[in-house]
């Protein structure tokens, strides 16, 4: 029998958890899926007799409790269940991606400071969650905004199809546009020099929309109710997606390419993005399994 997939989030009774739990019962509903509200606790002072840690642990349950209750009664959600664990609530939703659809986790909050720099649970879990992973930044989708912006695939080059299944299959749930961008720096005449780019933006801006045409061609008989837009944008990939990312639902990009590693696009895009963001993970091939380098570093930590 197949085993049932599921919504996980992370919740933890914070302001930016309780975002997260709102664009989680909302994907439940769209995928009609079970959703399981996962919370994590940890006695921080060293030894301790178990009666003082069992009430910290009742209040992690009540936390938890608090999470299921609100998507019990706000949603239309058949099934929702809870997952409390003593331990690094990083490494526990990374375990329970294992047997996810989607993982959706908040931001580190709504503070000046906080918008541009990324928790260590949503970055460690984007790194390293073997499913998609929502990071939901900026104001979540309950209510429905009046003018909902669409669905924002960035595009490189290298591309995998995972990304670009998962931007389709959004915006034809959510019944959005998808509109793909390309950002495309353009080189000096010279290395030498700051001079004017060798090629003129029009033309290789050009190019790259006609290379996104032809790479999302099968994807579009695929949804053929998706209305698709493909823009090349002169100017870092990085800046280009934040730009885009003020007028969007969520932006969809490629996840770490094994061991845990993002790209520098995507990291950034995760500190700077103005709508939640969609990372999806790269498979690692077999023989790449065993060649993981020693000592490689939490993505996202404090």
């Amino acid at each position: 029998m197949t085993e049932t997939r599921e919504v996980v989030v992370g919740y933890d009774g914070s302001d930016f958890s309780m975002q997260a739990l709102e664009w989680a019962m909302d994907e439940a509903e769209l995928r009609q899926l079970p959703l399981r509200v996962a919370h994590a606790w940890r006695w921080p002072y060293g030894q301790a007799e178990e009666e003082v840690k069992l009430h910290l642990r009742k209040a992690a349950e009540h936390v938890l409790y608090h999470g299921a209750d609100c998507a019990r009664s706000c949603s239309s959600i058949t099934e929702v269940a809870t997952d409390l664990y003593e331990g690094s609530a990083a490494e526990r939703l990374v375990e329970l991606s294992a047997r996810a659809e989607l993982v959706v986790v908040g931001s580190r909050g709504m503070g000046a400071l906080a918008r541009t720099v990324l928790g260590s649970v949503a970055g460690y879990v984007a790194a390293h969650a073997c499913c998609p992973v929502v990071v939901v930044r900026g104001p979540g989708p309950i209510p429905v905004p009046l003018h909902r912006g669409a669905v924002v695939l960035g595009m490189a080059a290298d591309t995998r199809d995972e990304a670009i299944g998962f931007a389709f299959g959004e915006a034809d749930v959510r019944q959005l546009s998808l509109v793909a961008v390309r950002g495309v720096s353009l080189q000096p005449a010279s290395w030498l020099s700051q001079g004017p780019p060798a090629t003129e933006p029009g033309t290789v801006t050009k190019t790259a929309e006609g290379e996104m045409t032809e790479r999302l061609r099968p994807w579009q008989f695929r949804y053929p109710e998706v209305a698709v837009r493909v823009h090349g944008v002169a100017g870092p990939p990085k800046d280009v997606l934040a730009d885009v990312s003020r007028e969007a639902s969520l932006m969809v990009v490629d996840g770490a390419r094994g061991h845990g590693r993002l790209g520098s696009v995507t990291r950034s895009i995760l500190q700077r993005s103005a709508c939640a963001v969609a990372v999806v993970p790269v498979p690692v091939l077999p023989e790449e399994e065993d060649v993981a380098p020693a000592g490689v570093a939490q993505a996202g930590a404090d």
